[in-house]
């Protein structure tokens, strides 16, 4: 686990959500959550583009074990299959020449009704 925020949330419960936001951020490019999540789950995303930088077997194997288990929430059809493809095939040849910093955090102000601090986590392009 990259940080030590709890997050409210027991440690399995807050490890299949942060499994889930990765493949999210994956599949979309970009989700809309809270900063403190946001920060939580840059690192994994990080990690997972330089899994797939290696491209060798193992570390389709890890990606693939990291991944969210079922369909991605905002795309019924996409299974986790799909979104490793994506990540080995199409997202991280993008970056071969970057060493690092292929997420970006953009705080976009309170939340209504609790006044959460939001934030945009997307791929750098």
């Amino acid at each position: 686990m990259p940080g030590t925020r709890k997050l409210g949330r027991p440690t399995a419960h807050r490890m299949a959500m942060l499994q889930t936001m990765v493949t999210d951020v994956l599949a979309k490019g970009r989700i809309e959550t809270t900063y403190t999540r946001a920060a939580e789950v840059a690192p994994l995303v990080e990690k997972m583009i330089t899994l797939g930088k290696k491209n060798t077997l193992a570390a389709r194997r890890d990606a693939m074990a990291f991944m969210a288990p079922n369909e991605t929430k905002t795309n019924k059809k996409e299974t986790r299959e799909d979104v490793v493809k994506r990540l080995f095939d199409s997202i991280a040849p993008k970056y071969e020449g970057r060493s690092g910093g292929y997420t970006r955090i953009t705080r976009t102000g309170p939340r209504r009704g609790d006044a959460a601090e939001m934030a945009v986590l997307e791929l750098v392009d």
